[in-house]
């Protein structure tokens, strides 16, 4: 077999439905890397720097040969690795032949990724590599953040429910990024309880590039199915600040985010209270203090102090009370700080956060707007 080399767009393609073997070090794949990418290092972090140290102080010829020593002992281990990878994803994706594509990168595209390329084709895998490695790809993150994409924002104050509903959205068959699932954090003050650890901000970065190729791709699926689509199926968003806890929107695609039609979900303040006590409620007093002290400087020492003197008194209807109004009107003026709102505002009005109402709620508008 041969091995074949791809530029980033064929390689991507590809990724969709066949293995991406990322052989760059631990350390290189946990800091970020291609999502659903498996991590099959040619070399430990501590082989990498040696290597790497007589690359750049000695020869290409001395980094080599230890890296030929390094990688020797290993070849058994890693395609004994590569065919437990394909077994499951063969389970995964119910398939009935043995699933011999797979796709390989390190970081530049060069002797790394070559190596186990070799490898894996001698032992009787179709491999492609990727011309320019991690790197390339990295450099197509970037531009994607670039272009234009049919997108909707859903708004809606604190306690709308607006992640429900695009969960709701998305059982309905509709394009979805949920930028809160992609950054670990629900973007307030609270928004880190009850999440794992939040990705860099280069894999976040990596993550909302990759939902995007996918949602771009599902659009030219059905339109490839259906000649009467005249334009492209929304992608939904929630609108958020640029900051998502410790990561932030790209600003180049942030600021397309703020050209596009809000979907406002307008439910009435008790309503909201009530979410948010059912979903912050159980938590610790202690991580809910320490969250309204963050916040302290904005919200104001008194409010701060009857905010945390009612949930000390396990008030927590009067405490949410007083940080809801606080978010209500940072939100609105987040909203109203954008050029050509009375154009781009939709409001939705609404008694409920019942998330499949809301959903229907929206998709009906939108149905009676293009109509």
């Amino acid at each position: 077999m041969a091995i074949t080399k791809l530029n980033i767009e064929e390689f991507l393609t590809l990724s969709l439905k066949n293995p991406v073997l990322d052989v760059r070090s631990p350390e290189e794949f946990q800091h970020a890397h291609i999502p659903g990418a498996f991590s099959i290092p040619l070399f430990s972090d501590a082989e990498r720097k040696v290597v790497g140290t007589a690359y750049k102080q000695e020869s290409k010829q001395k980094a080599i040969k230890l890296g030929l020593d390094f990688f020797g002992v290993k070849m058994v281990k890693m395609v004994e690795e590569v065919e437990e990878l394909i077994t499951i994803r063969m389970k995964n994706y119910e398939l009935q032949k043995p699933a011999n594509f797979v796709l390989v990168h390190c970081w530049r595209g060069g002797m790394r990724s070559a190596g186990v390329a070799w490898l894996l084709d001698l032992y009787g895998y179709k491999v492609y590599t990727l011309v320019g490695g991690y790197k390339a790809y990295r450099k197509w993150v970037l531009q994607a953040f670039e272009k234009d994409y049919p997108i909707h924002i859903l708004g809606g104050y604190t306690g709308s429910g607006k992640t429900e509903v695009l969960n709701a959205l998305q059982k309905k068959k509709q394009g979805v990024i949920d930028l809160e699932g992609l950054a670990n954090h629900k973007g307030s003050a609270f928004g880190a309880l009850g999440q794992p650890a939040q990705p860099s901000q280069e894999m976040f970065e990596n993550l909302l590039a990759g939902e995007l190729i996918k949602n771009t791709a599902k659009n030219q699926d059905l339109s490839s199915h259906d000649s009467q689509l005249t334009s492209p199926s929304p992608i939904w968003l929630e609108d958020e600040s640029q900051r998502i806890g410790n990561v932030n929107i790209p600003t180049p695609f942030f600021n397309k985010m703020r050209t596009k039609k809000v979907f406002f979900l307008n439910i009435p303040f008790d309503e909201r209270l009530d979410f948010i006590v059912h979903n912050y409620g159980s938590f610790e007093k202690d991580a809910l203090v320490a969250a309204i002290i963050r916040i302290k400087k904005r919200l104001g020492g008194l409010e701060t102090k009857i905010a945390v003197n009612h949930l000390i008194e396990d008030n927590l209807r009067s405490c949410f009370s007083v940080l809801l109004r606080y978010y209500d009107k940072q939100y609105q003026k987040g909203l109203q700080n954008r050029k050509g709102l009375s154009s781009l505002l939709h409001k939705v009005e609404t008694d409920t956060v019942t998330p499949e109402i809301n959903a229907s709620f929206l998709l009906s508008l939108i149905h009676d707007t293009i109509n």
